[in-house]
């Protein structure tokens, strides 16, 4: 191990390195986290693992444009009879997401135990039911990847707890046990399970961390090995070609009994010492906060804007974008998106409206009422949606999440297997023009993009509520569909890729540009989008009711006109010279001169 002399400053690392400053901050993160000692030596194994590394090369191009839009999917989502699944959807992505999508988020296709791969055996591994490594790459090698690091917790199934049942030293303090009865009751829980599960060692029972079930175990970051094996693993993901690494669940990391183990300063120290690592190798690699929690204390993990994650899922905007189209009432999605605001030009949100898991409710209290929140519950649980609780210090339970395919969300009636009507579709692109409005890099789950409904059957054979909108789909049945012009699913793919190849050619959008809500009345949702350069610039207007709105602008300060203007999403020019322009219900208009 080099000597304590070497690493203890910066001096000996070469000038035209030009990691001197990530080198020193890291210092100063292991020695923030776990004091002068231990914190000098883990900062020195941590320079190992740098070293051991080097500079890790990128794949393709580093920054970051309006051309940067991501599919959500899982591995196996696409089926073909005697493939890998991951070469089937690489060959399907190929074939017909090229231009309309920069990249691809494949959720976690490690080998695993249970929540659909958010139980990790081993994270070097791809799960040989999904394909390989050269699968992930072949995708890779078209479209930019994003990786899962799901860290917070492991399979109770993996070496490393399999270790540590067997009492093997190597992993003793890998995970986080409780001794007594201490009182655990201001610990936040996402799920209404318990927080500690009993598990027999050769030393006798031990009650153990599990967050979130009792096959996923808590990593315990008190302990400088798994810091080291977790730095690691973030430089062996972008070896392995990731541009985006997604840290799940990653506000619970740091344990202190007392609090209420979310969000703590220590976690925000362990994401700023691995951007510290990947800046160090490689930089071109950012980071995306995963953490469904109250706005405010979402967009705290962007640091001060260089030192902390690039990206931060706006998970906001999936109720609150909800909730405007039910009501036809745009005044508490304007109001939010006024108020938000990039900490540097080097940050900014990901935007997405659908996921694998649910619609997050958390991060609508204290911007919608709890009146509007239930509204909100009552009309999608008529719709044939789902509802999940988590329990609170008090022992009361409180909606978590709506389980619901957001197209069945957002449809004015029926149950979620009924056919839809033009107001459904045309509600449903109007949400997503929103998103994808917004500034920010926008992601769309697989399920959004090809215009799929709920799997209510999949609740009932697999026992929980995410399952309904989790469907796995045969490639040959889903390419019939798109080839057929009056199915759902090929005019609702035909119009988000109209949707998102405008966006991508235009680049007022630019992830990193300007935004400004533009009042255009209570049933429409204006914003003014703006590049970084100033030379371009698109006004967005969405009509979020069920009947035609008027709307009345000062064209020339906007757009530097009174007379024509064109509309990006239909190719047509305009005349805004008369005294309002009128938008038919659910129309979504992008005009620039």
């Amino acid at each position: 191990m080099p000597t304590q002399e070497h690493y203890s400053t910066t001096e000996h690392i070469a000038p035209q390195d030009g990691r001197a400053p990530q080198i020193q901050n890291l210092r100063a993160l292991c020695v923030e986290i776990y004091g002068e000692d231990v914190g000098q030596a883990t900062f020195e194994r941590c320079m190992n693992v740098i070293q051991a590394y080097g500079a890790i090369k990128s794949h393709g191009r580093t920054d970051l444009t309006q051309a940067d839009s991501l599919l959500i999917t899982y591995g196996d989502q696409l089926r073909a009879g005697g493939e890998a699944p991951l070469h089937t959807l690489a060959s399907f992505a190929a074939k017909h997401l090229q231009g309309v999508v920069g990249g691809v988020h494949i959720l976690p296709f490690y080998p695993y135990t249970s929540d659909d791969g958010f139980s990790v055996v081993d994270y070097r591994r791809v799960n040989p039911d999904l394909g390989s490594w050269a699968d992930v790459a072949q995708l890779g090698s078209r479209f930019r990847m994003m990786f899962d690091a799901v860290i917070n917790h492991i399979s109770s199934k993996s070496t490393w707890f399999q270790g540590f049942l067997r009492d093997d030293p190597v992993y003793s303090n890998y995970f986080v046990t409780v001794s007594g009865s201490p009182d655990l009751s201001q610990v936040v829980r996402p799920r209404a399970l318990p927080l500690l599960t009993m598990f027999g060692t050769p030393t006798g029972e031990k009650a153990v961390w599990t967050t979130f079930s009792a096959d996923q175990i808590d990593l315990n970051y008190g302990s400088p090995d798994v810091l080291i094996e977790i730095v690691d693993l973030m430089l062996f993901y972008a070896q392995k070609g990731a541009d985006f690494i997604r840290l799940d669940a990653i506000a619970y990391m740091w344990k202190e009994i007392g609090t209420t183990c979310i969000h703590l300063h220590q976690t925000h120290a362990i994401i700023q010492l691995l951007r510290a690592a990947l800046d160090a190798c490689a930089p071109h690699v950012r980071i995306i906060t995963e953490t469904n929690v109250p706005h405010a204390d979402n967009i705290s993990y962007f640091g001060d804007g260089t030192n902390e994650a690039q990206l931060v899922y706006n998970f906001a905007l999936p109720p609150l974008t909800l909730h405007t189209l039910h009501t036809g009432d745009a005044r508490a999605l304007s109001q939010w998106a006024s108020t938000l605001t990039l900490p540097s030009k080097t940050t900014t949100f990901f935007n997405f409206l659908a996921s694998h898991d649910g619609v997050g409710l958390n991060p609508a209290r204290g911007i919608l009422s709890s009146s509007e929140i239930e509204a909100m519950l009552t009309r999608v649980q008529a719709g044939g949606g789902l509802v999940s609780y988590k329990n609170m210090p008090d022992g009361s339970r409180l909606p978590y999440e709506m389980n619901v395919n957001y197209f069945d969300a957002l449809a004015a009636g029926g149950e979620a297997g009924s056919n839809a009507g033009s107001a459904d579709e045309d509600r449903f692109i109007a949400a997503h023009a929103i998103m994808l409005s917004l500034v920010g890099m926008p992601g769309i789950y697989f399920h959004s993009l090809f215009g799929s409904r709920g799997w209510p059957e999949g609740v009932a054979q697999l026992g929980y509520n995410r399952a309904i909108n989790r469907e796995k789909s045969q490639r040959t049945a889903l390419e019939a569909e798109l080839a057929d012009a009056s199915s759902l699913r090929s005019r609702i793919f035909g119009r988000l890729s109209r949707l998102l190849r405008v966006r991508s050619a235009q680049a007022a959008f630019h992830p990193l540009g300007t935004q400004r809500v533009v009042d255009c009345g209570a049933g429409v949702f204006g914003l003014m989008r703006e590049s970084p350069d100033g030379a371009s610039r698109t006004l967005c207007l969405v009509n979020c009711a069920s009947r035609e709105q008027l709307v009345s602008l000062p064209w020339r300060n906007l757009l530097g006109t009174n007379n024509a203007v064109q509309d990006l999403v239909n190719g047509t020019r305009i005349n805004v010279h008369g005294p309002s322009l009128a938008l038919a219900p659910y129309d979504v208009r992008w005009l620039t001169v």
